[in-house]
Order: C-alpha cells, then sequence, then structure tokens
C-alpha cells in the first residue's frame, strides 16, 4: 500500500518538474530578447561606410608623387621625357654660363663665393664629376656662370666645363655638378678657374 503511494506521487511530481523547467527557460529568453541582440564588443560596418572609409584613404595617402617628378607608375616614355627636359633646361644654362663668361676679363667677380670638390669615382665610369658650391653673399637672387676647369697632376688643363646656376638664393648655398667626359679615367682636380655674378 505504502508502496503505491509512493509510485502515485512520483508520477505527480514528473510533470510538474517538467512544467517548472520549461517555464524558466522561456522566461530566460525573454530577457535575452530585450537588447539589441548584438554583442558590445562587435563593430559592423555598413557597405556606405566602409567604400568611404577607403575612399578616403586613398585621398589622403601620404605617398603622393611631387608634382614635378614623374612617378614610378608612369610610362617609361614619360620619365624619358623628365629626363630630356631636365638635361635641356641643364644646357641652357650651361650656354649661358658661357656666354656670359666670354667677356669677362680675368678671374671674374664671384671667386670668393664659389668652391668645387671632385666626387669619388670607380675606374669604369666614363665621366669625371665635380661637386660646385655657391654662396650668394648678397641680399637678392642672382645668376652665376662658373668656369671648371679639370687638371692633371701635372697642372695640365685636360677639360674645361662651364656650369650655370640661376636665381641662387641670398645668403644660401646652392651646388651643382660639373662633369667631364675627357677627364674620365685620369687622376684629375677640379678647380674654378672663372666665376661672374651678374
Amino acid at each position: 500500500m505504502t508502496a503505491n503511494l509512493h509510485r502515485r506521487r512520483a508520477r505527480l511530481l514528473v510533470p510538474a518538474a517538467a512544467a517548472a523547467l520549461l517555464a524558466a527557460s522561456a522566461a530566460a529568453c525573454d530577457s535575452d530578447t530585450s537588447g539589441e541582440g548584438t554583442s558590445r564588443s562587435v563593430r559592423t560596418l555598413t557597405p556606405e561606410h566602409s567604400e568611404h572609409a577607403e575612399s578616403a584613404a586613398a585621398s589622403e595617402s601620404p605617398h603622393a608623387e611631387p608634382e614635378g617628378s614623374p612617378s614610378a607608375g608612369e610610362s617609361p616614355r614619360t620619365q624619358r621625357s623628365f629626363a630630356a627636359s631636365v638635361s635641356a633646361e641643364t644646357e641652357r644654362l650651361r650656354q649661358e654660363a658661357a656666354a656670359k663668361l666670354e667677356g669677362v676679363q680675368g678671374r671674374g667677380n664671384a671667386v670668393a663665393d664659389v668652391s668645387v670638390n671632385g666626387l669619388p669615382v670607380a675606374a669604369s665610369e666614363e665621366v669625371r664629376s665635380a661637386l660646385v658650391r655657391i654662396t650668394n653673399p648678397t641680399d637678392a637672387p642672382a645668376f652665376y656662370a662658373v668656369k671648371v676647369e679639370f687638371v692633371d697632376a701635372e697642372d695640365k688643363v685636360l677639360d674645361t666645363v662651364f656650369v650655370g646656376v640661376e636665381d641662387a638664393p641670398p645668403d644660401r648655398t646652392v651646388t651643382a655638378q660639373a662633369n667631364s667626359r675627357k677627364a674620365a679615367g685620369v687622376k684629375t682636380f677640379p678647380r674654378v678657374a672663372q666665376a661672374e655674378r651678374g
């Protein structure tokens, strides 16, 4: 009799426990859906935002090329034309310097403003180069015409090169390069033969 009573109570408790468990889980689900549904640590980007960020990043690239020089991505033809224009400008200044020094008596009015040093070269190089430094002591930009001589150990002039520097700024030092093919392969010493500021 007592065993039957225990069995009857157990049958009644199982459905009650299951109902209580079901009610608790439903309540838990209801409380979870009251938020936004996205964890606060997760950020989502809308397509519009990501595209805008990419275009803004592209426009603010810190590797922009200077306006006067060809970029690495440009065609070889563009780079060649840029080099040709630089070469043409150098030749124009050289001719202007040679013409200016043609009528100058003596060493010129700017020898004290100019110094020259030979640049180290390898034996295989076809050009001998010298670095020309010009310091303009005046208070206005000036054109400088410089005649550089490449001489050997016996003081024999092997080559003469003209260098022109346009608008050398006041109270500043600028540099130019004098290049000689005739003095290549020989131990030579560059020197300032003439310098005129005008």
